[in-house]
């Protein structure tokens, strides 16, 4: 009985020991397939970043050529054009002798251009003397005004305007109805008449 008892420790010792010696299958498919799944989410990521810049790149171009020009052209811009041409006739239009610098100065602020330089002149050689001399006043008032032509860095509004003139041989005044079809030009961001036509 002893000798059987050995015999079977021993083939329990064997059995342990070939189970022990026996390895672990790869738990993740091994290092080929650990670094298949590496170079997959390197490309993944590369996919991603250049569709990220493809997207950002379209999103650039349509600003710049579609919403751009459209918010320059549409009814905000409309409306700003109109409102530059409206005041500016009513600056050029309308000044007193007693205050013939100050009306001077404000129109000017609101014009551009050789028809700045132009604007100079007349009132220079012009309207100053006539003014002063016969006491001529004049008060002009914007009656409509609309869009002809719009765009981005220039424009043209026509312009509807009643007009007073009050003078020493005139005092009872008289009044008047005209339009002028006035040009635009955007500087530094701001509408600044450029030309300015009686219709």
């Amino acid at each position: 009985m002893t000798i059987d008892n050995d015999t079977e420790t021993d083939t329990d010792t064997e059995i342990d020991t070939d189970t022990t010696a026996t390895p672990d299958p790869p738990v993740h498919g091994g290092p080929v397939r650990t670094l298949l799944r590496g170079a997959g989410r390197f490309w993944a990521a590369i996919v991603l970043v250049l569709a990220l810049a493809v997207t950002g790149g379209l999103t650039a171009w349509l600003y710049v050529n579609q919403y751009r020009p459209d918010s320059q052209t549409g009814p905000v811009a409309a409306e700003a054009a109109i409102k530059a041409a409206s005041d500016g006739t009513v600056a050029l239009l309308s000044y007193s002798p007693d205050s013939l610098e100050a009306d001077f100065a404000a129109a000017r602020a609101q014009l551009t251009g050789d028809f700045l330089n132009y604007y100079n002149q007349f009132t220079e050689q012009i309207v100053t003397p006539a003014a002063t001399k016969n006491a001529v006043q004049t008060q002009a008032a914007v009656v409509n005004a609309a869009v002809s032509e719009l765009h981005p860095d220039r424009a043209v509004v026509l312009v509807f305007l009643n007009q007073n003139t009050v003078s020493k041989e005139n005092p009872d005044g008289s009044f008047s109805t005209s339009s002028v079809k006035v040009g635009l030009s955007k500087v530094d961001g701001t509408w600044l008449i450029s030309a300015f036509d009686p219709v």
